[in-house]
């Protein structure tokens, strides 16, 4: 097989993860229009969720095996077709149904590119996963923030069924361009090897990092899917800039992971992650203390620059573990961190119907906590193992 480009399958895999971070916004920046839309409550509102979470399960579920056995062209070019498919879905649907219907097709698909494209820079960046695997990130960044940024400038002009459906239809830009490009060949072509692949669903070490991915990801999910209701509901704002100020919180995270793609190479991926949890933690504060509106736009952007680290630090170290099956490695640890992403929103929606979002959202902190805990747990086993160096991937 000819070689393959290494800047053009870098750029694919950015394009993938653009796609993934307006996926993952989406539901976030409609949710107070759907509301008023069709008159439901924030418990009902948070099923949606379920949706999103069970099609971001299925697709993680599948991707590692197919990109193993198959590679990742097609891959990356059906999932571009149903997430636009899924985002007409979003802007037309006329019941709560067939929405989350929709959310689940477009989650399915975003989950999917997510792991698809971790998994391919993981493979082609040997030695440096963790800068790479963090400049990455910047494009779901970017994504999860434009959404968000685009209807809160909008909104007053425009219906968020046209400027969703707008936004699905850009999507096929980077399927053009996935269309012409030669990616890497797959790893087991001649069959895949199930033993080995069932095998590290019992690796003590994959498993502590999927838990701890499971509590990022319903942070994530929870602060990009509830923060413009909670501007809206608790601090009294428009539903236009509740999610303009969402906007914010991915802004934040994008940002830092510029920075970080640079710090972890020259810096102690450990010293980053207890730096990211002590910016996250304190900002989850600032929000659930405020009593004006710029002060929690403070602690929205602070939890974003904490939160923006782990994603990519845990890859790493998965990547340099597991290098021989990387995409089921990626596909078991993403898998566990959607049980969180599916079960702290809708968690938060029914303690919110009880006793008001401020409330419902404590969940954050406690969850950054226990984050941190497991972080310290995996940090000291890597340590031991290695005779006083943490990984490979802190070096990266």
């Amino acid at each position: 097989m000819a070689p393959f480009n290494h800047k053009l399958v870098f750029t694919a895999a950015c394009f993938g993860m653009l796609i993934f971070g307006i996926v993952m916004a989406v539901l976030g920046s409609v949710l107070p229009s759907v509301m008023i839309k069709f008159d439901v409550g924030s418990s009902e509102a948070g099923t949606l969720f379920i949706f999103l979470s069970g099609g971001l399960m299925f697709g993680s579920l599948l991707f590692g095996p197919i990109v193993d056995r198959f590679g990742y062209r097609s891959l990356l070019i059906i999932c571009s077709v149903i997430t636009t498919t899924g985002f007409q879905g979003i802007a037309f649907s006329p019941s709560m149904t067939l929405l989350g219907f929709s959310i689940f097709l477009s989650g399915c698909a975003g989950a999917a590119l997510n792991g698809a494209t971790n998994a391919l820079v993981s493979e082609i960046s040997e030695g440096k996963r963790g800068s790479r695997l963090t400049f990455l990130g910047v494009f779901f960044g970017i994504g999860a923030f434009g959404v968000p940024l685009l209807l809160g400038s909008l909104l007053d002009r425009y219906s968020y069924e046209s400027l969703i459906s707008g936004i699905g239809l850009m999507i096929l830009m980077p399927f053009i361009f996935f269309l012409f490009l030669r990616f890497p060949p797959p790893k087991h072509v001649r069959g895949f090897p199930l033993s080995k692949g069932v095998g590290l669903a019992k690796e003590p070490a994959l498993l502590l990092f999927g838990f701890i991915l499971l509590i990022q990801s319903g942070l994530e999910m929870s602060m990009g899917g509830w923060s413009a209701a909670y501007f809206t509901e608790v601090l009294l704002v428009s539903p236009q800039y509740g999610v303009l100020f969402l906007s914010l919180f991915w802004m934040g995270l994008t940002l830092t992971r510029l920075l970080l793609g640079y710090l972890l190479i020259k810096t102690n991926t450990a010293t980053i992650m207890y730096i990211s949890f002590a910016f996250s933690f304190t900002g989850a504060l600032i929000l659930l203390s405020a009593v004006s509106t710029p002060v929690a736009v403070v602690g929205v952007i602070l939890v974003g620059v904490g939160f923006a680290a782990v994603f990519p630090v845990i890859l790493a170290y998965v990547g340099d573990l597991y290098a021989h099956l990387s995409g089921t490695a990626f596909s078991i640890v993403f898998v566990m961190s959607l049980l969180g992403g599916m079960s702290m929103p809708y968690l938060i929606g029914v303690v919110s119907d009880l006793q008001g979002l401020r409330i419902g959202m404590i969940l954050i902190p406690v969850s950054i906590v226990a984050s941190f805990v497991l972080f310290r747990i995996s940090h000291y086993r890597s340590a031991k193992k290695s005779t006083g160096t943490v990984s490979t991937a802190s070096t990266d």
